[in-house]
């Protein structure tokens, strides 16, 4: 039984290797090599690659100091971020809050077997996103130091032990997940606060990397000796890999009782979390007059709800609503200094800074195109918005309100704490803000006029339309070709004519595209939407 329900949560986890989602129907032999195939590549190949590098040349001058041990250290600490990172959502959600907890539970199926099958599926996902920093590390390192059997127990140690305390961590941050999430009522903007967090905190340790990395092989002995002092548990980790018996002995007793430890929790826990209905609102019936809704107004909410009940849907869709307002408040800090070293780096004349920065503020906007998607995420219960008795235009303007809306109120906020740090006169400056608002309106016409046109609402997950649709492809990468012609074009001979007639050259062509793609939605687009099914 366990081994039949281990492979059951694998195949849930590689679920779109087997089927496709788009036809309803099992993939092909071939279709699956193939996609297994790219998985490994960019897995093995491509994250694998990249720490191997790191690897090969953060060893050789810490082995040559004496410094093995910290190598490991922070290899290892790498594999663990790595590893918890990669792994923890999915024990959240398929350790605790699984869908098919409820039919696994009412059949004759052990407690115990449930919550093995799904540890062992944790492992092994731990296993796979460890393995990525931890097998060149320790690759490197047998080649570079010299080879010994305490060397080669110890790297076999760390490559099995590791990701199982990878996973045992992933295990313990999950339950805290789990308990809190049962408390909230609006679980999705949490979701979508604590990825940000995650995102931001992963960019800004990405981006500061190689100095820190600089650093610490600069002074690998200083540190070193305030790691032995002030966290001997990290020294004796790291001896781990440089063949220490007493160390592996420690480390294997020490994650073994660990895991005894995080067993009996589960045991203790997981009926009660798994069964829990979480936070209900206890309503309390209060008598009050219902002011009514216009068939726009009622529409609108209805699509604003949709996108701040779905964490995907906001998180793929609506990244600019946060990244607007960021760049608006790093002009007003740094706005000046950005200016100055445009203004000296291109010397084509006046309009040169304002037309970059706006086209920045453009590529921006990009970022949210919930329009895009909005048609598709219907569904099969599109029947519902085809039988209201109103015009199929203000369901289609409901949509393109939306992300106007959701865009245009941090847009506005941006290009007020940017209108002062433009360097040109006012005019230029306002024809820069007609500019970037028509961009909007034109980016959200031509997303809707996309989501029409590839229309997909025989999905079987939401996912589907909302990150692999060919719609929102074509506005991403769309939108982004557009907005490096209109700068790419001022540089090489637009600045000839000078900010005020290219902008207004733009300005008239997005214009045009505007009136085009609206009256096509107001006909066109109306009749494809009444006939979708």
């Amino acid at each position: 039984m366990l081994k039949l329900l281990v492979k059951k949560q694998l195949m849930e986890v590689f679920r779109a290797y087997f089927y496709n989602a788009k036809k309803n129907t099992a993939r092909s032999k071939g279709s699956r090599i193939l996609m297994f195939g790219g998985f490994i590549l960019i897995m093995a190949g491509l994250l694998g690659g990249i720490f191997a590098f790191l690897a090969s040349s953060i060893c050789e001058p810490m082995t040559a100091a004496g410094m093995d041990w910290l190598y490991f250290a922070i290899m290892g600490l790498l594999g663990i971020f790595l590893g918890v990172f990669g792994s923890v959502f999915n024990t959240y959600s398929s350790l605790y809050l699984a869908k098919d907890n409820d039919l696994l539970l009412s059949m004759p199926i052990p407690v115990k077997d449930i919550i093995a099958s799904r540890l062992v599926n944790v492992y092994l996902l731990s296993l796979m996103y460890s393995l990525v920093v931890l097998l060149p590390a320790v690759i490197v390192y047998w080649i570079t130091a010299p080879l010994t059997p305490a060397v080669v127990l110890g790297g076999i140690v760390l490559l099995l032990l590791l990701p199982l305390f990878v996973t045992l961590l992933s295990c313990l941050l999950g339950w805290c997940v789990a308990r809190v999430s049962l408390r909230l009522k609006n679980r999705s903007l949490i979701t979508v606060l604590l990825s940000l967090v995650l995102f931001g905190a992963y960019y800004f340790f990405y981006y500061r990397a190689q100095k820190m990395l600089r650093d610490l092989i600069a002074n690998a002995a200083v540190y070193g000796e305030k790691i032995k002092g002030a966290a001997y548990g990290v020294y004796l980790f790291g001896q781990i890999g440089t063949g220490d018996i007493a160390a592996i002995l420690i480390f294997s007793a020490v994650i073994l009782a660990f895991a005894a430890a995080v067993w009996m929790l589960l045991r203790k826990t997981f009926l009660s979390i798994s069964t829990a209905t979480g936070a209900v609102k206890k309503n309390v019936y209060r008598e009050k007059t219902v002011r009514p809704k216009t068939p726009g107004s009622a529409l609108l909410g209805r699509e604003i709800a949709h996108f701040l009940s779905n964490p995907n849907y906001m998180l793929n869709c609506g990244l600019g609503i946060i990244l607007l307002p960021a760049m608006g408040i790093f002009m007003l800090i740094k706005g000046r200094g950005l200016v100055e070293v445009l203004e000296g780096v291109f010397r084509f004349g006046s309009g040169v800074t304002t037309i970059l920065i706006c086209v920045a503020l453009c590529m921006v906007i990009s970022m949210n195109d919930m329009v895009v998607p909005s048609v598709s995420l219907e569904g099969k219960s599109i029947w519902l918005a085809q039988s209201l008795p109103v015009h199929p235009w203000k369901v289609l303007k409901s949509k393109l309100v939306m992300q106007l809306l959701l865009t245009g109120v941090p847009l506005a906020f941006a290009l007020i704490c940017v209108f002062g740090m433009l360097p040109d006169p006012v005019p230029v400056r306002i024809l820069a803000v007609v500019f970037c608002l028509l961009n909007m309106l034109l980016l959200a016409l031509f997303g809707l006029f996309l989501g029409l046109k590839f229309a997909n609402v025989r999905w079987t997950n939401e996912i589907t339309p909302i990150k692999q649709g060919m719609a929102v492809l074509i506005i991403l990468f769309g939108s982004w070709i557009y907005c490096a012609a209109a700068a790419g074009l001022y540089l090489w001979q637009g600045y000839k004519l000078g900010p005020v007639a290219y902008l207004g050259i733009f300005i008239a062509l997005d214009g045009l595209l505007c009136g085009i793609l609206y009256l096509w939605l107001k006909k066109q687009g109306c009749r494809k939407f009444a006939e979708l099914k």
